[in-house]
């Protein structure tokens, strides 16, 4: 669909209009129409929310070329798990990188320091809320390894490695 074809935001449509205009403009010399979704270089990564990570710059990747999945502390989830087991049978993964990150707050605070942070900034009560901390990211992504390897529906020819990101020089460091 051309760019022209959508109706020109009001001048005053809120918080996002700046966003809006970006996406004009993007969509102005968009080249991607027709993209089957396929990873074309058969990557999945899974890894944090943090916006110092740049997944496909930091593996010298470009667009179209992995399935990310991003959440707080780059865990395998079960959403996670669902995203790796499409990937592998419908969207070309054939490698999966688990990426957790230094320097993350998911594994510098505990569970009670989130509630009290996110309590304090709603005004709130936050105790409720559970925020999955990850007291050592080591065996936390050992276990996330174990999760994608011996996922029934994730094929053995699947190759899964687990890294640490480093958000401080912008190297991987291979753990698993």
């Amino acid at each position: 669909m051309d760019a022209a074809q959508f109706p020109t935001p009001p001048a005053d449509s809120g918080d996002f209009a700046d966003l809006i205009e970006a996406n004009r403009k993007y969509a102005e010399t968009f080249e991607y129409a027709g993209f089957d979704g396929v990873a074309k270089a058969g990557i999945a990564i899974v890894t944090c929310m943090d916006s110092r990570i740049d997944p496909l710059k930091m593996l010298g990747l470009t667009h179209g070329d992995a399935k990310i999945f991003r959440n707080p502390g780059g865990r395998v989830t079960p959403q996670a798990l669902e995203a790796l087991v499409l990937g592998a049978h419908l969207l070309g993964v054939e490698r999966v990188l688990v990426i957790p990150h230094t320097r993350c707050a998911m594994a510098a605070n505990t569970e009670e320091d989130l509630r009290i942070k996110v309590g304090k900034s709603a005004g709130q009560d936050a105790s409720w809320q559970p925020f999955n901390v990850v007291p050592d990211q080591t065996a936390a992504l050992a276990e996330d390894l174990r999760r994608v390897r011996t996922h029934p529906l994730i094929p053995d020819s699947v190759k899964v490695g687990g890294f640490l990101y480093h958000v401080d020089t912008g190297l991987l460091e291979q753990k698993f």
